[in-house]
């Protein structure tokens, strides 16, 4: 019995011998077919393998330092694999399915922004590449569950300092192929985790159906913490804006499925934002076709029965946020220090009711403003009411404001502004009614270097608002009625409530200065 024994386990030593053999010598002939597989499922990518381990033990695979390489732009990689790993998934087997466990450990993504734009000249779509069958043929078992551990994501813009990251990325798909519930329910639980810019926070918690058609359903929870705002700078600075500080929170549920498409945020958090707008030819185009854009796809989605789009609340504290015109002379700044935003109940279906806002701040850094809004989603174009007060802004600070647009500047004065706006049905209802209190157009010693033509203008101004002043208040007033149809009834709501703001100061405020300069000369 005893020698029996022997040369039994003499036998199975020989075969695993013998298996480890058979296995070393085709690693390499392995390592080479899978390689070459993956390669004719994919368009515009190359992928290599450094070397392959076959363990015959289990019947998995190591596959070590796999590199992935855009054909349009090879340098650098825009992926590397240092360990990805394939077995049967011996948790299925007793569900009579034969299915695979994917884990890639230490997962490198780099992306730089000619990478995203050859991509974007790259007639082939994003989803025809190839990338899941080229992963499927690593291995002849279908995914079910799906690893990633310590995972990074990294993208660089041109002349960006510093690269925008997601770092510890940790991601956990399970039953994919659906091995354990009903085909009608999301199956297949989903978590991923990762560090973005460093102090940040992204979690993602839900599930999802992957065999879903004709593309796969998800649904889960997302929150996002102390996301640092100044890391998109420069991607923002194409377009115009300066983000030089604030971070960015906020939790919600997301359902993305072929029958349903829902974002319910549950809070949006803005802290300490300080940005401007510079506004110049070059980039005003991109802003505006992005508007139109937005506008477009807002007007798409508005009161869809299968499309629900909701925000319960948003806030902002402690902002500044400017405009900068850098297309006029001289270029002036205009901004809002100090502010507090609340917005409630923001939807694209009318039946969850009226989203309102309400805003603080100090325009110019010293006129206490108040604005307060109503929004109503869109049927016949924008919907919403809209009251402003700004009030006891020193007017100085107008300045080179006052010299862009009206050619004069000011010594002193006080500046307030109360306006009214109702949008409904393409048309526009209420008045812009500007107050100017204590007036010094002209300075001696600040204009001394200016023309004579320039110092009138400005005596005949100064002259006129003591003229006009009500005497009790000592103030030059003037309520601008506003009332017609829209410029283009059919740009979305913000663009829309950015075009009235823009107008009425511009057709409301300064003209008043003029109508009282040409009356003294009649």
């Amino acid at each position: 019995m005893r020698t029996r024994w022997k040369r039994v386990l003499g036998a199975l030593a020989v075969l695993l011998v013998l298996a480890y053999a058979v296995a070393f010598l085709i690693d390499e002939p392995l390592r080479r077919t899978i390689e070459r597989q993956m390669n004719a499922r994919m368009k515009g990518y190359t992928a290599r393998i450094g070397y392959l381990n076959f363990h015959p033990i289990g019947f998995s695979i190591d596959l070590r330092d796999v590199v992935l390489v855009q054909d349009a732009h090879p340098d650098p990689p825009i992926m590397r694999v240092p360990r990805l790993s394939a077995s049967v998934q011996w948790s299925a087997i007793i569900h009579a399915r034969v299915v695979a466990d994917f884990e890639l450990d230490g997962l490198e993504v780099y992306m730089d922004r000619t990478h995203v734009v050859r991509e974007l000249e790259d007639p082939t779509p994003v989803k025809d590449h190839g990338w899941q069958e080229a992963l499927q043929a690593i291995y002849p078992l279908k995914i079910n569950e799906f690893r990633i551990r310590n995972g990074s994501l990294t993208y660089v813009d041109t002349g960006q300092v510093r690269p925008l990251t997601m770092r510890r990325i940790e991601v956990v798909l399970n039953d994919i192929r659906n091995v354990r519930s009903a085909p009608d329910v999301y199956p297949s639980p989903v978590r991923i985790e990762a560090a973005v810019f460093d102090a940040g926070r992204l979690e993602i918690d839900g599930q999802a159906d992957f065999l879903r058609v004709p593309y796969l359903g998800v649904k889960g929870h997302i929150a996002l913490e102390r996301i640092a705002l100044d890391n998109v700078g420069p991607i923002a600075a194409r377009y115009g804006f300066t983000v030089a500080a604030g971070t960015f929170a906020g939790n919600g549920n997301v359902e993305y499925a072929p029958e349903v498409k829902i974002v319910e945020l549950e809070e949006v958090r803005i802290d300490g934002l300080k940005g401007d707008y510079a506004y110049r030819k070059r980039t005003a185009q991109p802003v505006k076709a992005a508007a139109k854009a937005t506008a477009e796809a807002a007007k798409e989605v508005s009161n869809r029965p299968d499309v629900l789009l909701k925000a319960r609340r948003i806030t902002a504290s402690g902002a500044t946020v400017g405009f900068v015109n850098e297309e006029a002379t001289p270029h002036y700044r205009v901004f809002l220090a100090n502010t507090d935003l609340t917005m409630e109940n923001f939807s694209n279906q009318r039946t969850e009711g009226t989203a309102t806002a309400r805003l603080t701040g100090r325009f110019m850094g010293s006129g206490a403003t108040a604005v307060s809004a109503t929004f109503r989603p869109e049927i016949n174009g924008p919907d919403f009411d809209l009251n402003v007060r700004i009030e006891n802004t020193d007017l100085k600070s107008m300045n080179d404001l006052l010299r862009a647009h009206a050619k004069f500047d000011v010594v002193s004065g006080v500046f307030s502004v109360f306006s009214e706006l109702h949008v409904r049905n393409g048309r526009v209802d209420g008045y812009v009614k500007p107050l100017f209190r204590d007036l010094d157009v002209y300075d001696t010693a600040q204009d001394e270097d200016k023309s004579f033509g320039r110092k009138l203008k400005e005596r005949a101004v100064e002259v006129i608002g003591k003229v006009l002043r009500n005497r009790p208040r000592e103030e030059v007033a003037t309520v601008a009625p506003i009332a017609g149809p829209l410029d283009n009834p059919k740009t979305g709501t913000w663009e829309s409530l950015v075009g009235l703001v823009r107008n009425a100061f511009f057709k409301a405020i300064l003209p008043g200065f003029e109508r009282e300069r040409r009356s003294v000369r009649r």
